[in-house]
């Protein structure tokens, strides 16, 4: 089925290339599943392997932003749902 590689940049595991069994949707994540050198099926989070393709943020950026714009919004949306829990998010 093919190869792939773990592209992660501060995945332990980075560079290591593997076997592709499947790559499936499993635990509401796209994951590509291998059989370890003990023979037993792993899987990885398909997005940090070069399964995926790289996202056109990321390589534009070539790493001077540690955030994405969709992400940030995505954050602030959840900081103002929680404006009313606890303590209060309302100066963020």
């Amino acid at each position: 089925m093919g190869r792939f590689q773990i592209v992660h940049p501060f995945h332990p595991l980075r560079g290591r290339e593997y076997e592709l069994v499947i790559r499936r949707r499993n635990w509401g994540q796209d994951r590509v599943f291998f059989y370890d050198s003990a023979g037993m099926l792993k899987s990885f989070p398909a997005s940090i392997t070069d399964v995926v393709p790289v996202d056109s943020f990321v390589r534009i950026s070539g790493g001077r932003s540690a955030f994405r714009i969709e992400d940030l919004l995505e954050l602030r949306e959840l900081l103002s749902r929680c404006d009313g829990c606890s303590g209060g998010l309302r100066d963020v």
